[in-house]
């Protein structure tokens, strides 16, 4: 059995970490929902809390699609860190590059999933 190499370990620790701090940030990205930043009350205004919908479809029910949407991202980046192979300067931005794109991905999907753009 092969060791994985630490470059590849410490990389994806690092996408990992980005997409935890960013990750309520896109949120609001893709639902305008209200969410905000971890150090600036993160989901303390989005619109999960009003009366009315719409309401934020990954911040809903104590967040299930978030965790749907936030576990889709880190296997996609842990398929890209850990596939055989050398870790090229290449593979490590598509490595970051897929918090984006596998978070619109989702997001779409959840949104369209919802209903949530059709209030």
């Amino acid at each position: 059995m092969s060791r994985i190499p630490w470059s590849k370990v410490v990389v994806l620790a690092a996408a990992l970490g980005v997409t935890y701090i960013f990750f309520i940030i896109w949120c609001d990205f893709v639902f305008n929902c209200g969410c905000n930043s971890l150090w600036a009350g993160a989901a303390d205004h989005c619109n999960v809390h009003n009366a009315n919908p719409p309401h934020c479809p990954w911040c809903v029910e104590h967040g299930r699609y978030g965790s749907v949407a936030f576990g889709a991202i880190s296997v996609a980046q842990a398929s890209i860190a850990l596939w055989p192979g050398s870790l090229t300067r290449l593979r490590a931005l598509v490595l970051f590059a897929s918090f984006s794109t596998v978070g619109a991905i989702v997001g779409g999907l959840t949104g369209l999933y919802t209903g949530y753009w059709s209030w």
